[in-house]
């Protein structure tokens, strides 16, 4: 969430940013939000000076009674000063709470190369790499190709589970495994500490990651426990260190997430919609940073060129698109999307999300960063994530860019050592 101290100093910049991303009816948040703030400070002199006028009166009226004075209107004084405090401490709390909900609900400050658009039809594509392949035949759809061949059952999956859902099978559970562990290797290479994260985390550390209130639908609430299943193990990876400070010298810190993911996000996104590309559970490694502010937008380039390192490798084609202020959501200051060539569909699929939150997710988690220079000074630190891959999708990509007439699927050269030198599923 942005930092109350920053909207007292900035509110035209949120003001200005809320209308890039056509949300103006929030301005309205801001100015109830300031007004609340300038409450909450003149209620804490207030209860200050009762809670100093309670610790002095008492003397007073001692002082009153040695002289032989009359010290009944002190006395009243000193009866009524817990209620008056207890009146400003409760609309304190009421008033924090709300000041709290504006600012938990407050979009991330954009970076100023994000593209100004309405929805997703106005992200900017920024390059293309690879040819997408010529097919002198019609290509299977590649779920009936992995059932087909035995590598995928999605009708008893959905028998047991619900549509969503499939069984992964022979040739496809290695190509699976190879993805991670190419991917993970390469990162590992790269500094990146691969870790597996808790699959469960409770709601207030989930809220400390994101917006539950625009991802809540998509995720799966475990009933009768405070628990959610992840999404993405970027989000028990940046709550990892909620309420925790670093020191400079410790950071940028480099996580390789790995884990399964939860989301209701099956729906009409295409032509092949039973398959591999839009489940509610897939496998998939995540690159994760915590850094420090002065360095996040070069990190954000390295998490990019690290994701495009792993389609060149595997040979795929794809493009880079900066996304725009009406499709960026909430938490991201600016975000990269690469999108996969998919041949049955003709069209760039999204594979990787490549986001710098900078301070959001930091804010709302309080995790700081003690300064260098100045050691009793402290700041929050940036967060990035992207995926590295996402292996459903990329094994759908593989399916379809990599078939032969006979149905047969040649395997990226790149995932051959990881699949005992096969060439082919």
């Amino acid at each position: 969430m942005l930092d109350i101290r920053f909207v007292r100093a900035s509110p035209d910049v949120v003001r200005a940013d809320l209308r890039k991303r056509n949300e103006g009816e929030k301005i309205a948040w801001v100015d109830d939000l300031l007004a609340k703030d300038e409450r909450s400070r003149r209620l804490k002199v207030e209860t200050d000076e009762l809670r100093q006028r309670r610790n002095t009166i008492a003397r007073e009226i001692n002082a009153a009674r040695k002289a032989g004075q009359d010290a009944s209107s002190l006395m009243a004084e000193a009866a009524s000063l817990p209620d008056r405090i207890r009146c400003c401490d409760a609309e304190r709390d009421e008033i924090a709470a709300t000041i709290s909900g504006y600012l938990m609900r407050l979009p991330n400050i954009l970076h100023e190369s994000v593209p100004v658009g309405r929805d997703d039809t106005e992200n900017v594509e920024l390059k293309r790499v690879g040819t997408p392949p010529t097919f002198g035949f019609e290509l299977k759809n590649h779920g009936q190709l992995a059932a087909e061949n035995g590598w995928a059952d999605f009708e008893r999956a959905a028998k047991i589970s619900g549509a969503g859902f499939y069984f992964l099978k022979g040739s496809l559970v290695m190509l699976d495994l190879a993805l991670q562990r190419f991917s993970l290797d390469l990162l590992e290479q790269k500094g990146y500490t691969p870790i597996i994260p808790p699959y469960m985390i409770n709601r207030t550390s989930y809220e400390g990651v994101t917006d539950l209130g625009d991802f809540e639908k998509v995720m799966y609430k475990i009933d009768g426990d405070d628990a959610y299943l992840i999404a993405t193990s970027e989000h028990p990876i940046a709550a990892m260190f909620q309420d925790e400070i670093f020191e400079e010298k410790d950071l940028p810190l480099r996580f390789a997430g790995i884990s399964p993911c939860f989301r209701r996000e099956i729906g009409a996104h295409g032509l092949d919609t039973k398959g591999l590309f839009r489940v509610h559970q897939f496998t998939k490694v995540e690159q994760f940073v915590y850094c420090t502010p002065e360095n996040s937008w070069e990190i954000h380039e390295e998490l990019l060129a690290n994701a495009e390192e792993i389609f060149c490798k595997l040979g795929l084609p794809y493009r880079v698109v900066n996304i725009c202020t009406g499709d960026i959501g909430t938490v991201a200051a600016k975000k990269y999307d690469i999108e996969a060539w998919m041949p049955r569909e003709e069209a760039y699929k999204e594979v990787v999300s490549c986001s710098n939150c900078t301070s959001y997710q930091a804010v709302r988690l309080n995790i700081r960063l003690r300064n260098k220079s100045d050691f009793e000074t402290k700041r929050h630190l940036h967060t990035l994530n992207s995926t590295a891959i996402a292996t459903s999708r990329v094994m759908r990509a593989i399916l379809e860019n990599y078939q032969d007439e006979d149905g047969s699927v040649r395997i990226p050269e790149v995932l051959r050592p990881y699949m005992s030198g096969r060439e082919c599923l």
